[in-house]
């Protein structure tokens, strides 16, 4: 039998008298002749009203109109032929034709007292108000008079409303089910029928958009009826009923419309969460218990780590603090004692060439000094980004030659370069900045500790590795410093460069960016013969594409002769400088504007067409060169940029080629670094021109 559904109902008013004890049945002569006379009388059944008649899990007719059928049989000796309708319109039909002699469940009203006998009801159930639980009209039956309300075709509850209100909106459908469908979709406004009933379908159907609103004054009173030419069985169904005894109806009801209530504590199912519940959270707490030794663990080592970097941190500021008045002083002392010998009117022009060459010299060195300072702070503070680009291995040694050329004048050193990799080999993939930042560390240790001699700079390729070589014939290094020298260079736990009276950066700046790009580095030392450093790194090559070539000449032949630059630089001597530096480039024929703003750059762009290349300062009034740059770079896309700045750490490198510039370069600006970045944008005319400068 299907689990009993527990419906709850306002009142249930037992029909006929209800006595105290039993009744004996008592039928007369003519009502046994007839029972045993008609043997098909047929009773209709409309199991789709649960729960009073509905189709159970065994796919048979069950519910409380259906116990009071078997109980009728049992107490009369008879059993009924049932004939069950899925059309409610069909049934009533029926029972109008004589086709039906008994209705086991209806509603009374006045159209059906003219073909239809009723028993007094079974019990009474409000009929309620039914919408969605979005409306915002009132609870009224009242409210209803413009409202279009859904209701089963022929049932009781349709015909009173028709009587009551015959100006109510009403429509009807097959039976309850489709009528809620309908009103939860939106197609109606509301539905009236009994509580139960509506309570069923809007649960056991999942209708969510769905609400009981109100109670109505109307009430669901359901009996059984006979047909009205059937005078004996109503007889006979009228005595029977009377004969149910009030412990039988009790025992109907309390099956349908009660279910016992068993303390939740002792079911089954309670210990079953209880029990999951319990294993969950011994789980959980496992979980976190591991989860939090973990994180103890791993931020101990973090703290260790981080206490690490902390006291070599201090050390190489300690070592830093303890030489930089030394370093400092001695480029300096060289800067203002020469710049005063310059004053001098008896002055040799050979000797005035000399001192100009040493105070540039000492001024790069100071520089190197302060760049160094930026580094290793960088280092031990920041992260960095890998950026590969294309290199000419050939302009980076000749660069170093360059940048040390003074220095090693003075101290009678001569320079070399032993390159033995073919033109095209010369291109790799690397991180220009960083090798360039090794390669000076190793050569600035390598001039410095030279007397005479020579520095010698070579490459080769091994294995798929390059190899870069510097070699001194310097003072050299002992067998037990060089050991420490290898221990740095394998840890970088210490550092050993001070104990030759250097700042104690150096090696340092070298080893941790050497790490960065995945080099390493290696050194070979005979005490007062000299050392040799060598570089291995990745060897990753350019391959050109002789097209892009062709095409790049095309573009450099089909520019003009004379060339627009526009210089932003807000300060005098800068700009007075740059312009210097440009006009005395005899291979080209500039002109030059100035924009002493980051806006003014802006403008000019706008307004000038034929603006070939912008030298951008990045620290200007009004508008900086990161924001001047950006717009720059949305009205005119191809316009090389390159940004010019005192600002060299690689976070502001970055940050300038993000905003849209092509190239940088740090103040001051060298010429020999400016001027092989323009040969990229610019063709070299053979022939000199007379330079036309105009200032904006």
């Amino acid at each position: 039998m299907l689990k009993k559904l527990p419906c709850l109902f306002p009142f249930f008013i037992l029909l006929s008298v209800v006595c105290s004890c039993s009744k004996t049945l008592v039928l007369s002569d003519l009502e046994k002749k007839f029972l045993k006379k008609n043997d098909s009388i047929t009773v209709a059944i409309y199991p789709y009203y649960p729960p009073y008649q509905f189709i159970n899990e065994q796919n048979e007719a069950d519910g409380v109109f259906i116990e009071y059928l078997e109980i009728i049989e049992k107490k009369i000796n008879y059993k009924f032929k049932r004939k069950q309708y899925k059309d409610w319109p069909k049934l009533i039909q029926d029972v109008k034709e004589n086709k039906i002699n008994l209705i086991l469940e209806i509603q009374k009203t006045e159209n059906r007292k003219s073909y239809l006998k009723f028993q007094p009801p079974l019990f009474e159930s409000q009929q309620v108000i039914v919408t969605r639980k979005d409306v915002t009209f009132g609870n009224n039956i009242k409210n209803l008079h413009d409202k279009t309300i859904v209701l089963p075709k022929n049932y009781g509850i349709t015909e009173t409303l028709n009587s009551k209100y015959p100006d109510f909106t009403i429509v009807t459908r097959k039976d309850e089910l489709e009528c809620l469908v309908k009103l939860n979709s939106g197609e109606y406004d509301a539905y009236i029928g009994p509580r139960a009933v509506a309570n069923y379908f809007i649960r056991s159907k999942k209708l969510d958009n769905l609400k009981i609103n109100s109670d109505t004054n109307f009430n669901y009173e359901p009996s059984i009826a006979i047909n009205k030419n059937d005078a004996i069985l109503d007889d006979i169904i009228s005595k029977v009923l009377t004969s149910i005894t009030r412990e039988e109806k009790e025992s109907i009801i309390n099956n349908w419309l009660y279910q016992n209530v068993t303390p939740f504590y002792q079911t089954s199912k309670f210990w079953i969460i209880i029990s999951l519940i319990s294993i969950f959270a011994f789980l959980l707490g496992a979980f976190l218990n591991y989860y939090l030794k973990f994180k103890i663990r791993q931020k101990t080592e973090e703290l260790i780590i981080a206490k690490d970097i902390a006291e070599e941190s201090n050390r190489l500021k300690t070592n830093f603090i303890n030489n930089i008045p030394q370093e400092i002083r001695t480029p300096m002392n060289g800067i203002i004692g020469l710049s005063e010998f310059l004053n001098e009117e008896n002055l040799s022009q050979e000797e005035r060439k000399k001192y100009t060459q040493m105070i540039i010299g000492n001024s790069k060195e100071l520089l190197s000094i302060i760049d160094n300072i930026l580094e290793i702070s960088q280092l031990q503070t920041k992260r960095f980004t890998l950026r590969l680009v294309e290199v000419n291995l050939q302009d980076v040694f000749q660069t170093l030659a360059s940048n040390y050329k003074v220095k090693a004048e003075e101290k009678d050193i001569k320079f070399y370069i032993e390159n033995n990799l073919k033109n095209s080999e010369n291109m790799v993939f690397m991180d220009r900045t960083k090798l360039n930042k090794i390669l000076n560390a190793i050569v600035d240790n390598a001039v410095k500790y030279t007397s005479n001699g020579s520095v010698t700079i070579s490459c080769i390729v091994k294995y798929d590795f390059l190899h870069i070589s510097i070699e001194d014939t310097g003072i050299g290094i002992s067998e037990k410093n060089k050991d420490k020298i290898q221990e740095s260079l394998a840890s970088n736990t210490k550092n050993t460069v001070g104990e030759y009276n250097g700042i104690g950066l150096g090696l340092t700046i070298a080893k941790k960016n050497a790490d960065f790009i995945g080099c390493q580095i290696s050194v070979l030392s005979d005490k007062n013969k000299g050392t040799t450093f060598i570089l291995k790194a990745p060897y990753n090559t350019v391959s050109k594409n002789k097209t892009d070539k062709v095409i790049s000449q095309d573009k450099q032949l089909s520019k003009t002769e004379k060339h627009i630059i526009l210089i932003a630089e807000d300060g005098e001597t800068n700009f007075l400088f740059l312009k210097t530096i440009l006009t005395k480039m005899n291979e080209y024929d500039f002109t030059i504007y100035r924009a002493k703003n980051g806006q003014e750059a802006v403008t000019i762009c706008q307004e000038n067409n034929n603006i070939d290349l912008v030298l951008m300062d990045i620290k200007m009034p009004i508008m900086d060169g990161y924001d001047a740059t950006s717009y720059i770079k949305k009205i005119r896309p191809n316009l090389p940029v390159i940004a010019q700045t005192a600002y060299s750490i690689e976070e502001d490198v970055q940050k300038a080629l993000d905003a849209g510039c092509d190239d940088f370069v740090s103040k001051p600006v060298d010429r020999k670094v400016l001027k092989p970045m323009l040969n990229k944008y610019f063709p070299i005319l053979k022939r000199n021109k007379n330079k036309i400068t105009n200032s904006k």
